[in-house]
């Protein structure tokens, strides 16, 4: 990892802790989200599935050549319903991808929130799971929760 983008990096977690903006509130799109942004976009019944859309905008200063969320699914009981991966695969700087993932077994009405519990894989120049995991904002359009 090069020094200027271990302090670039530093500056935007400083900053991003500064700001006022909680994260569930930033606007997607929003110049103030530097790394990456994730929003759950939508859900809708499939085939006996829930499919979850996410919008995934890569802010930071590399592409992402590979990104996998490590995610747990609660019901709206609060207990957890499971740990599952999300293979958002590659993201350019700058250009928001969507992906949608199928919950085999659950309506998307039985589920309150989705936890992002913390990054699996990250690969780019000067990336880590630690650094992506460090710069996620999260949002969500949906009643559906998505924390962090």
């Amino acid at each position: 990892m090069t020094k200027s983008f271990r302090a670039f990096v530093k500056a935007a977690v400083v900053a991003f802790a500064a700001s006022s903006a909680n994260a569930q509130n930033v606007p997607a799109g929003s110049s103030e989200s530097a790394g990456v942004l994730i929003e759950l976009n939508g859900a809708a019944e499939v085939e006996g599935a829930c499919r979850i859309s996410l919008m995934a905008t890569n802010n930071s200063t590399a592409d992402i050549n590979a990104l996998t969320l490590e995610t747990v699914l609660f019901r709206q009981s609060g207990e957890v319903d499971r740990l599952t991966l999300f293979n958002l695969e590659t993201l350019p700087m700058g250009r928001p991808r969507v992906r949608q993932f199928d919950i085999a077994g659950v309506a998307c009405t039985d589920l309150s929130q989705i936890l992002i519990n913390g990054v699996a894989t990250c690969e780019g120049d000067g990336l880590s799971p630690a650094i992506c995991g460090d710069s996620l904002s999260l949002t969500s359009r949906i009643d559906l929760g998505l924390i962090g």
